[in-house]
């Protein structure tokens, strides 16, 4: 196919880019140019997405098969965008998230589920939920039925700047008695950047459209699971020290918020971890081990170096204080008679 990705360089957009370009598919980025410099065999078009004139430029006369978003902020770029590219692509596939299901999430709910309220034409991108439900509308409306919007769970794998598992394998890779966010079998719902763009390029081909949730099915892997095969895959001999949520409430660490397993005053949530996955499935989403995910986070950041921070998302490196981690782990162990 010729795809257009708009951005390209971070985390989902630039497993987008590599696994388009694996598949043999002829690969447009549009983004500012500033992060990195293209992919060989990429052609870059530079514009900022908030400029609709600079956008309108860069796009020319050209047309493509399939594109795919990954904006994340005010909806009214998607907007602008959707609305340039109406009638000069057969299939746009938008990168949304499961935040825009009303909260709290229903155990067990499916793509039925109540949603939140957005604004197609909104310029506001503090509320991420409604921001992300606002850039459906508008991928909606410029594209209509060849429209698939992936509402996407906690997405992991390599290129990860939101600091989940690159944080984790590096507190993992300094060793010694590591504090876990208990209970060490709480299930975890996750999607790999790189089985999420496999599939939204495949849905492309296939003209498939429509809304899914993306992630594993529940019961895929757990907390524990994820914190042991991570240990293997770098090497580590940490011990894993697990903390019950209610003990991580009431000492105000946020360990375990990284993976969504508990919210402040919420420690056990439902429905972040146990949606139904089933119509994506049945699309013909396929998952990889999850020691490839963990094993391919590792060998990026190893080739790489660690992603830098960002103020919008702030990952455990920036809360995280290790006198307070000493403290639980000093609580658990007297609780264990340790």
């Amino acid at each position: 196919m010729r795809v257009l990705v708009m951005g390209g360089t971070h985390h989902v957009g630039r497993a987008v880019v590599e696994v388009a370009l694996q598949r043999g598919d002829t690969v447009t980025t549009l983004n500012r140019g500033h992060s990195r410099p293209p992919a060989p065999g990429v052609e870059a078009l530079v514009a900022d997405r908030t400029d609709p004139g600079a956008v309108r430029q860069a796009l020319g006369d050209r047309s493509w098969d399939a594109v795919i978003d990954t904006w994340a902020w005010a909806p009214s770029v998607v907007r602008d965008s959707a609305r340039l590219l109406a009638g000069r692509a057969e299939h746009y596939g938008y990168v949304s998230s499961r935040a825009v299901y009303a909260w709290p999430w229903p155990a067990g709910a499916d793509e039925s589920a109540p949603l939140v309220a957005g604004d197609p034409g909104s310029q506001d991108a503090t509320d991420y939920a409604a921001a992300k439900r606002g850039g459906e509308l508008a991928v909606l409306e410029a594209f209509g039925e060849h429209a698939l919007l992936a509402r996407a769970g906690m997405i992991l794998g390599p290129y990860e700047d939101v600091g989940r598992i690159p944080w984790w394998l590096r507190r993992l890779e300094r060793g010694g008695p590591v504090l876990a966010p208990g209970p060490a079998d709480a299930a975890l719902q996750y999607i790999d950047a790189i089985d999420l763009a496999a599939w939204m390029l495949t849905a492309a081909e296939r003209g498939t459209d429509g809304a899914f949730n993306l992630a594993g099915p529940a019961g895929h892997t757990t907390i524990g699971e994820l914190l042991a095969t991570a240990s293997q895959v770098i090497g580590s001999e940490a011990e894993l020290v697990w903390a019950p949520a209610e003990l991580l409430e009431r000492e105000n660490f946020p360990l375990g918020m990284e993976f969504g397993l508990r919210y402040p005053g919420n420690p056990c949530p439902t429905g972040l971890h146990d949606a139904d996955v089933s119509a994506a499935l049945a699309a013909g989403l396929a998952l990889r081990p999850l020691r490839d995910t963990l094993a391919d986070t590792w060998a990026w950041l190893q080739r790489e170096g660690d992603p830098a921070p960002r103020p919008d998302v702030p990952s455990p490196a920036q809360w995280f204080d290790p006198a307070q981690e000493q403290h639980v782990l000093t609580l658990v162990r007297s609780r264990r008679g340790t």
